[in-house]
């Protein structure tokens, strides 16, 4: 009876923190060295970045990251080009060649790119909104992120995470998910590396610190923490074909694509 007691009461402060809390805080805390494709990166701690997805197809293979936003909503890149009949929302996944771990399979409703995604060389406004079949049942290893709010405004160098089953330096798709911690670039410094006319308001850069992200963590998360909150600035968008470690990344911009996410949201 006691046990069943104590079950009840640790399920009932879960409920309570989950609904105190909202988003950003998870419940497993991220160990993040050096805070140190994705390239350089580290294993990170099993269930620690709840928000983060894996879009796969009917095979299993996985092809993009997105991160978790609300129990219907999740946000990836729209270069990834999700098909609502051919892909599929894996929630709570962490070693991707181990069939026990308590995931969530999600079909997709709709997927709802920016009007202005440009996918010719710029991937300007590179966000696309999928909304889930069902909604998803929040546990300590699955909840959502906060989002950048339309005001945020981090400044340069601080240091963020980002995370994926993108192509490392040794691998092509790593079984465990990887994180990595870079430092967040000006505009102005993103555009002494990439040129005036490529980087754009909807568009932030991180890295070029000896670290990236990397093909097949596209449309993943990057995430700052404040005061033990972590928050969605960048959806990883594009970089050198190399996964240069000392070229920035370039992410899509959340705080400028904040207000086409809640009205994208509420109106559906």
């Amino acid at each position: 009876l006691q046990q069943i007691l104590q079950l009840k009461c640790f399920l009932i402060l879960q409920m309570l923190y989950f609904w105190l809390l909202g988003c950003g805080v998870p419940s497993i805390k991220p160990q993040v060295s050096g805070y140190n494709k994705i390239v350089n990166g580290e294993n990170a701690v099993s269930g620690s970045w709840p928000w983060q997805v894996s879009l796969q197809d009917g095979s299993g293979f996985h092809f993009c990251g997105g991160s978790l936003i609300n129990q219907y909503w999740v946000v990836t890149a729209a270069h990834c080009r999700v098909s609502t009949s051919n892909h599929r929302v894996i929630l709570g996944e962490h070693d991707r060649g181990y069939n026990s771990e308590p995931i969530q399979v999600k079909t997709i409703s709709r997927a709802i790119t920016h009007p202005y995604y440009n996918s010719g060389q710029s991937f300007n406004n590179d966000i696309t909104l999928l909304k889930l079949s069902s909604p998803v049942q929040l546990t300590s290893r699955i909840s959502p992120v906060c989002l950048a709010t339309s005001s945020t405004n981090i400044p340069s160098g601080t240091k963020c995470v980002t995370t994926g089953w993108g192509r490392t330096g040794s691998t092509s798709s790593p079984r465990i998910l990887q994180q990595v911690a870079l430092p967040l670039l000006s505009p102005a410094q993103c555009k002494q590396y990439w040129g005036q006319n490529r980087i754009t308001d909807a568009m932030i850069c991180a890295g070029a610190s000896g670290v990236s992200s990397c093909q097949g963590d596209s449309g993943g998360p990057l995430v700052c923490e404040s005061s033990g909150v972590w928050s969605l600035v960048g959806i990883v968008s594009w970089g050198t074909s190399n996964c240069n470690v000392r070229t920035p990344a370039v992410y899509a911009r959340v705080s400028y694509l904040r207000r086409w996410i809640d009205q994208t949201v509420s109106n559906n």
